[in-house]
């Protein structure tokens, strides 16, 4: 089982990039798939997301281009995904973070 901790849109300098939350989440993504790269997984290994976001309402605004977001970078499967509103996060910019796990085949 590899634990992926939570992942937000840090870029290589640590600031966090995208204006909006499908940019955020695009970056967030990316970086969470990174980290499961480096340990030696790939996004169908995925058994569990959860996304925080600070504005669910923007996330169900948005939902049709975050899905689009996700198939284009981690495929057709989702993992068991929850979403939960959250105040705030480390970073004041960030709108999004995702953590989750996979268990990898050895």
């Amino acid at each position: 089982m590899v634990f992926l901790a939570g992942q937000t849109a840090l870029d290589a300098d640590g600031k966090i990039v995208g204006e909006s939350l499908p940019e955020q989440f695009a970056r967030a993504l990316t970086n969470l798939l990174a980290a499961l790269t480096a340990a030696g997984g790939s996004a169908s290994d995925l058994a569990r997301v959860t996304v925080y976001v600070t504005d669910v309402a923007a996330y169900r605004e948005n939902a049709a281009e975050l899905g689009s977001i996700w198939r284009e970078l981690a495929g057709r499967d989702y993992p068991a995904m929850a979403v939960v509103g959250i105040v705030r996060l480390w970073d004041e910019q960030a709108l999004v973070e995702l953590d989750g796990f996979a268990v990898l085949d050895r």
